[in-house]
Parts: C-alpha cells; structure tokens; sequence
C-alpha cells in the first residue's frame, strides 16, 4: 500500500452561496509528514503540545494501568473507570510513526494498515479461527471467528434461515464480546447495523480494529453497570463464544440483554453450552458444568418469556415474546421482580439490577422494516413517550436536518464520496442528521448527552439507526483516531458551565482522525471562542454563515485536523 490514495480538494466555490464556502480550507488526505499553515494566528492562544508517544492509544477511562487497581469480580476492572481531575492529560494525543488513511469502504472491512494498529498478538492467539493475518503491511480479516472459522457469511447465512434478516425486520444487532466484529462487518451488506463491543483487555485492540475496519463498535463489558443503551432498543443480539457468564447470578446479564431486547426481538447464542453433549471433550469443560449452564440459561429464558426456535449444532436461537402483558402476568405468577426504577432508559453508571424491566406496551412493536423506518414516525413518539415532542415536530426535525446536511454537502464536498465512514453526532437529538446522511458508505454514531433535555435514544433506534449515552465531560469509550467526521450541533451551549471546552475539544482531538473534519453548530459567541481555542490543537477552521443567511445568530465552523504523528518534527 502506497501513501498515495489521495483525495482532490473537497471544497469548491458555489454560485449560490459563495460568502458561506471557506476556499482556503483542504478536506483532503495527504499522509505524509507536511503540516498545513493555521490561517488564524493569535498570540494569546493556548498551544496544546504531544503527549509522550507512549499515549498513542490512550483510553482514558479504560486505562490499563488504573483497571488492575479495581476488582476483577464481576469484571467491575474492566468497567469504565475515568482519571480524575488532576491526572487529566492535557496535550494531544500522536498517531503512530507511519499512520495512513485507513482503505474506504468495502476494502476496510478486510485490510486494515498495520501501522494504525501495529499488534500482531491476535494473528498468533486466534490463528487457527481465522479473526485476523498479516501480510506484508496490512492485516488481512478473512471474516472467520472463533465460532465460525469458516467465515462469517456463512454463519448467518444459518442464522437468517431463522431469523428474519432479509426483509428488514431485524435492522439493529448488538454483538456483546465482539472480537473483531466480523459478524457485524458481514451483516452490514445485509442491510443491519450491528453495536458491537468488547473490552479493553489482553486480546490486543479488538475494538480498535473493529473500528479501523469501518464497523460500528465501542470499548464494553457486561460487568455490575447497565448498558448504555435504552430499553427496547435492539431487534437481535448476539453472542458468539463470548466467555460472558448468562447463567450466574440469576441471570443478571440476560436480564440486562433483555431490558435492550424489543418485544418480538431474537437472541442468539453460539458455542458453549450449546450442544455440550457432542462438544464437552473439545471445550475441555467437564459436562455436569456445561449441563447446569445451560439449564440455568434456559430456565431464565423461560422467565424472560423467551422461546427457543432453534438449536441446530452450537447455535440456538430465542425469540422474545410480543405478548407484553400475558408475559407480565406469568411472571407475576411466577413470583418473578419486577424492577420499581420509572426510568428503564436512566442507565448511565447506574448498578444493574437482579430484575426484570418491564417491557414497554407500546414502544417498539409494529415497526415498519428498514429503511421505510428511517422517516417513519418512531412509536415512541406516536404514542407520546418521549414528552414535548410530537409527530409533527418529528417531521420538521427532518425537514430541517436535510436542509443542514445539504448545506453541509456544499461545504464538504467529500462527505458522500466515501471519504468518512465513521461518524460521530455528538448530540445527536433524533437522529436526523444521520437519517439525511443516510447510506452504505457511512454510519453515524448517535450521542444523546446524559444531560440532554430529552430522552430520545430509544426513538433512535426506532429509526433503524444506533447510538448511545454518554457525558461529554468524561473520554468516550473508544480508541484515539476512530472517527473520520464529528458533528457538534448545540453541544457546548449545552455543556457550558458543566465542564471545561477545553476538556471536550481534547476528547474530540483523542478520537478523530488525522485530517479527519469536524462540524460545530451553535450560537455565534461560543464558535468565536472555540475557534480561538482549536488553532491550538493544529486545527485549521473557518467560521461560515447559517444556511438562513448572516442575520441568524447560530453559524457553522467548520475545521480539520492537521496530519502530524509522534515525534514529527514538523508537527
């Protein structure tokens, strides 16, 4: 692989809004050591310097170095486990000597450039399953899994004899203990999006290649804390010999896969215990073990009002029942706990619990299939779920989002070519802006701020489209360099006097690539300030006018950041 793959010049003039197009900003790669000239000098400008190399894959709130001060019960050291104030690092985080452009979609999803993550450990761990080879400067990712060393495809080509992935039913997928995220990469030409995530531990990088192949993905653990995600999210999850423990504690985490689990939504769940009796002696694992395991799983799924509709070799499937409240008297019957929080969707650092969440009536049945439940109007919004917002505000939320991408479209003339295929909406309210971006070549994380006046996460998902929570005065649960296009409408208007910008513009340097753009929306006097702050960051930026015209107090600043790796010289 050569350092060419050169992109031509992103931003040209248009006719019809020609005061509004920055002409001296460059969207394009470049990948050598050359650093463009910052257009906006200030003395007074903090100038952030290189953290040591040794932070070039930094993840503040997943490091190391801290976890093996935590417990290893309950996987609590691998949780999210943020520095505090003062051991905050305040320089910018080097990509690797050598660092590229990762390959565009669909070349991504099998070749990853071996300098943008250098660890040849799982080439040697997991060789004879097939995740992952090097071959000269690139890893190869032939699609295999520990589950499925034959290749992905064919894998779920088992898994959609069963369930419905063909027709759009199943859209969203989450993969708990995700390795490489081959299942996800291969779904993706299926039409279904897939969360995937695995945690920060000894198989090196797994969600960083993950991301480096252009899968959705973020550093977890199904530990003592609630997934990030809102109930009634999901339309299958997955797990692929994911070591995760269903069985223990009363089956906390199937309860926990069952909060995100849509009424009608399928589990699937491969590699031991299923079908112990021919497989004990290959798993090495005495079969009395593996008979209570997977006994306690089925006794729990039974609970959960979920039924088997397969099991065929090591795969088995559930489906979960859409007959909410028939389900909810059995378990009442059954002397099951309900759990008493109001607020399935208020999970952010909250402890899970030995209960189950009851499944919302309305909410996520009879969803149209994707993509016609892209624009259709989400239930949760339809039957006044998520308060304050109506269809019709839903509509024009649309409608307006369009209207902003398309701007953004004469800005950035790279945005559909392939160019940026992970995305990030940092506050993303309902999804629009990733509906309007909508296509095979991209997906967009969808960020609803803990903070954020209204819950709209679950009516997200509705969309077809996937997200998560977060607090944006902490590091994000991924790896640096992992998004190609950030978008920031409205979110430091909202985080003023929550935590310091200078903290956010940091967090957003750590996970955007080099040359990677990003995109704020906000009132003028915080976009003025923040314009001041990113020169700093090698950062070049241009202030633009809203769509509307100069007399509209919101604007856009545009800005990309400088290629430059540790120890440049010239960065």
């Amino acid at each position: 692989m050569g350092k060419g793959d050169s992109i031509t010049m992103a931003v040209t003039q248009n006719a019809e809004n020609c005061n509004n197009i920055p002409h001296n900003l460059n969207f394009e790669t470049h990948h050598g050591g050359e650093v463009g000239i910052v257009d906006d000098s200030d003395s007074k400008t903090v100038v952030y310097k290189p953290c040591p190399s040794r932070f070039t894959d930094y993840t503040p709130c997943q490091d190391q170095n801290r976890a093996m001060t935590f417990l290893r019960e309950n996987m609590i050291y691998r949780e999210r486990h943020c520095p505090p104030e003062e051991k905050k690092l305040h320089c910018l985080i080097p990509a690797p000597k050598g660092y590229v452009t990762p390959f565009p979609w669909p070349k991504s999803r099998d070749y990853v450039p071996f300098a943008n993550a250098p660890y040849k450990s799982l080439t040697v761990e997991k060789a004879i399953q097939n995740w992952v080879q090097y071959e000269g400067n690139v890893f190869r990712f032939p699609g295999g899994g520990t589950q499925f060393p034959q290749g992905a495809d064919k894998y779920i080509d088992q898994l959609a004899s069963v369930i419905p992935i063909a027709d759009g039913t199943v859209r969203t997928a989450l993969d708990t203990g995700c390795g490489v995220a081959s299942w996800g990469a291969y779904l993706w030409k299926r039409n279904v999006i897939a969360m995937s995530f695995a945690p920060r531990d000894s198989h090196e990088a797994q969600v960083q290649f993950a991301l480096e192949r252009g899968v959705p993905a973020v550093i977890g653990v199904l530990g003592t804390i609630r997934m990030p995600y809102p109930s009634a999210a999901f339309d299958m999850a997955h797990c692929s010999r994911c070591l995760i423990p269903w069985g223990a504690n009363d089956g906390l985490y199937m309860k926990e896969v069952d909060r995100v689990l849509r009424p009608g939504g399928y589990w699937v769940l491969s590699g031991p215990p299923i079908n112990w009796k021919t497989n004990y002696v290959a798993w090495k694992r005495p079969k009395e073990d593996l008979k209570e395991e997977q006994k306690k799983i089925e006794e729990i799924a039974k609970l959960l009002c979920w039924k088997k509709i397969s099991e065929i070799g090591e795969i088995a499937v559930w489906q979960k029942s859409t007959d909410v409240e028939s389900c909810r008297a059995a378990q009442e019957n059954s002397g099951v706990e309900s759990c008493q929080s109001e607020d399935a969707d208020n999970v952010w650092y909250k402890k899970m619990e030995p209960c189950i969440t009851a499944a919302y009536t309305d909410a996520s049945q009879n969803l149209e299939p994707f993509p016609e439940r892209l624009y259709a109007v989400p239930p949760r919004i339809a039957s006044g779920f998520v308060p304050g917002i109506s269809a019709e505000e839903y509509t024009d939320d649309n409608k307006r989002w369009k209207k902003h991408v398309n701007g953004y479209r004469k800005i950035n003339k790279l945005i559909d070519t392939g160019r940026y295929r992970n995305i990030m909406d940092m506050n993303a309210g309902l999804g629009s802006f990733a509906a309007a971006l909508q296509s095979p070549k991209l997906w967009v994380m969808n960020v609803v701020p803990t903070i954020a006046e209204k819950s709209t996460l679950g009516a997200i998902y509705e969309r077809g489209l996937i997200g998560i929570y977060h607090d944006w005065c902490e590091a994000f649960s991924t790896y640096p360099r992992t998004y190609d296009l950030i978008h920031a409408n409205g979110l430091f208007t909202l985080y003023k006097d929550k935590c310091e910008f200078e903290d956010i513009l940091l967090e957003m340097d750590r996970i955007l690539r080099p040359e990677g753009a990003v995109i704020f929306r906000d009132e003028v006097d915080v976009l003025v300030k923040l314009k001041k702050m990113i020169v700093g960051m090698k950062w070049d930026s241009k202030l633009i006018d809203h769509e509307d015209g100069p007399l509209v107090p919101e604007k856009i600043l545009v800005a990309v950041k400088q290629y430059w790796v540790g120890n440049s010289t010239s960065a």
